[in-house]
């Protein structure tokens, strides 16, 4: 496996691929570090030399923010929110939905799996 960006990058694919594994990297980053690094994008990383592995990491630690960084950045956006009481920021410390979606039903994935509300059972009153 290749090293890019702190990342192990799957040897048997196309570097164009393969550079997606990297949190922050899309398709088009991709093609676009290639470009520049004039590395054909068709190439497997097993076969890559080490100049172009060389030259491909250089250009993405200088020109863009990727892993630990980008994750910093989003993390401090979410926090600014909830700091300034927005609408967003409560929403988020509730760990509800941000962006209008029905919560009576759905919103699974932000609420968490279900919690049954049982019948309690107890002596009745008179």
């Amino acid at each position: 496996m290749a090293r890019v960006a702190g990342i192990d990058i799957p040897r048997d694919k196309r570097v164009e691929i393969a550079l997606t594994y990297i949190y922050g990297v899309g398709r088009n980053t991709a093609k676009d570090v290639l470009q520049k690094a004039k590395v054909n994008p068709d190439t497997r990383v097993k076969n890559l030399t080490e100049l172009e592995a060389a030259k491909i990491n250089e250009i993405i630690s200088r020109e863009y923010k990727v892993e630990g960084e980008i994750r910093t950045a989003v993390a401090m956006n979410i926090k600014r929110l909830m700091d300034i009481g927005s609408y967003r920021g409560i929403r988020h410390r509730k760990g509800l939905p941000l962006r209008g979606q029905r919560t009576r039903t759905n919103a699974r994935t932000r609420k968490g799996p279900r919690r049954t509300m049982g019948i309690k059972k107890g002596k009745i009153e008179k």
